[in-house]
C-alpha cells in the first residue's frame, strides 16, 4: 500500500507561481512512477505531468514550459513547479503512484487562477 499527500494549492493571480508537493508513505520502495493529473469542473482528469523512477518525465502540451515535474527519490515526494499560471490551469490537481502495478492517488489539492 501507497499513502501520498498533497500540498501547495491555493488562490494565485494569473501570472503567478505555485509548488505543489506530493509526499508517499507506506511501500514506497515499490514506486515506480508518480505524476500530477488536474481535474476542472465539468471536465475528464488529465495527465499534467508524470516522472518515472530514472527521472525520464513526460509534460501535457497544455502545460509544457511553464510547469515543471520533479521528483526527490530520497524523501519519497513529487513536486510540481507550476509557473505563468493561467485562469485555465485552475482544477484539482492530484498526485498518482504506480507501484507493483497498483495505481494509488492522492485525496487533491485545489488550484484557483484569477484573471
Amino acid at each position: 500500500q501507497v499513502q501520498l499527500v498533497e500540498s501547495g494549492g491555493g488562490l494565485v493571480q494569473a501570472g503567478g507561481s505555485l509548488r505543489l508537493s506530493c509526499a508517499a508513505s507506506g511501500s514506497t520502495f515499490s514506486i515506480n512512477t508518480m505524476g500530477w493529473y488536474r481535474q476542472a469542473p465539468g471536465k475528464q482528469r488529465e495527465l499534467v505531468a508524470s516522472v518515472s523512477a530514472d527521472g525520464g518525465t513526460i509534460n501535457s502540451d497544455s502545460v509544457k514550459d511553464r510547469f515543471t515535474i520533479s521528483r526527490d527519490n530520497a524523501k519519497n515526494t513529487v513536486y510540481l513547479q507550476m509557473n505563468s499560471l493561467k485562469p485555465e490551469d485552475t482544477a484539482v490537481y492530484y498526485c498518482r503512484a504506480r507501484a507493483s502495478g497498483y495505481l494509488y492517488w492522492g485525496q487533491g489539492t485545489q488550484v484557483t487562477v484569477s484573471s
